[in-house]
C-alpha cells in the first residue's frame, strides 16, 4: 500500500481533504497533516468511511513542527510514496502599489518557503519509496501565459497580486526540485486545481471534488509519466 502525506487537509470539504479521501478510496493509505486540532476526527471518519487514514499534526512553516512529523512518519512507515503539498495561504491579492508587506510575508512563507521546508524534509523518505511523487498545488494566477488567470492576460481582472507572485515562485520551485530529484527517480510537477467552491461556501468556481482530481491525477502518475510540468485537469498549462 502506498503512503500519501496531504498538508494542508484539516478542513472537511477542503481541497486537501478531498484529495485525501479520493487517494483513499484508490487504495492509498492517507495521512492528514495540518495544524487544527480537528484533524484526527477526521482522519477516522476517513477509516469508518473503509479508508486507511492517520493524521500528523504539523505547521508547514515550523521547522521543528515539520521535522517531528517528517521522523514521525519514518518510524511508523520507514518511506513516503506520495507528497502533495496543498498548503496555501490567498490573502494576499491587492495591486503592487496597494499590497500590506506583512501579509505579503505571511504568505511568502506559507506558499513557498512553507513548501519547501516540507520538500526538505520529506526527501529522504521519498528517496526510499519506488514511485516517489510530489505534487505542488498552484495556480494559473502563477503562470506567464495562462489565458485565464496568467500574468500577461489578466483575462479574470485578478490586481497584481501578492498571491500570484507567490504561486509563481512556487512554479520555479516545482521545476528545480524535478530537476534535482530525477536520479531519484521522484516525479515532481505543480497542479493548478481552478477556481474551487471549497467548504460549501456557495462561491462561484468547480465543485471540490472536481478539482481535486487534478491533484490525485500527478500524484498517481505511471513512473514514465511527466516531471517538472505544470497542468489543470490532466492537461499542460503555459508557464
Amino acid at each position: 500500500m502506498q503512503i500519501a502525506l496531504i498538508t494542508g487537509s484539516g478542513r472537511k470539504g477542503g481541497l486537501g481533504y478531498e484529495t485525501a479521501r479520493q487517494l483513499g478510496e484508490a487504495g492509498y493509505h492517507v495521512i492528514l497533516a495540518a495544524r487544527r486540532p480537528e484533524t484526527a476526527q477526521l482522519a477516522q471518519e476517513l477509516v469508518d468511511a473503509g479508508i486507511t487514514a492517520d493524521h500528523v499534526v504539523m505547521d508547514t512553516t515550523d521547522e521543528a513542527s515539520v521535522a517531528a512529523a517528517a521522523a514521525e512518519i519514518d518510524r511508523r512507515f520507514g518511506r513516503l510514496d506520495v507528497l502533495v503539498n496543498n498548503a496555501a495561504s490567498m490573502r494576499a491579492g491587492a495591486s503592487v502599489e496597494e499590497q500590506d508587506l506583512t501579509e505579503m510575508r505571511a504568505v511568502l512563507d506559507t506558499n513557498v518557503i512553507g513548501t519547501w521546508n516540507v520538500t526538505q524534509k520529506f526527501i529522504p523518505l521519498l528517496r526510499k519509496s519506488k514511485h516517489g511523487r510530489i505534487v505542488n498545488v498552484s495556480s494559473g494566477a502563477g503562470s506567464y501565459g495562462d489565458p485565464q488567470y496568467g500574468f500577461l492576460h489578466g483575462a479574470m481582472g485578478i490586481p497584481a497580486s501578492g498571491y500570484g507572485i507567490s504561486k509563481l515562485a512556487l512554479n520555479g520551485l516545482t521545476i528545480k526540485t524535478a530537476k534535482e530529484l530525477a536520479k531519484d527517480h521522484i516525479l515532481v510537477n505543480a497542479v493548478c486545481p481552478d477556481i474551487t467552491d471549497t467548504f460549501g461556501s456557495g462561491m462561484f468556481g468547480r465543485p471540490v471534488e472536481v478539482s481535486a482530481k487534478s491533484v490525485t491525477w500527478a500524484a498517481m502518475l505511471p513512473d514514465d509519466g511527466p516531471t517538472g510540468g505544470f497542468f489543470r485537469d490532466g492537461q499542460p498549462l503555459p508557464w
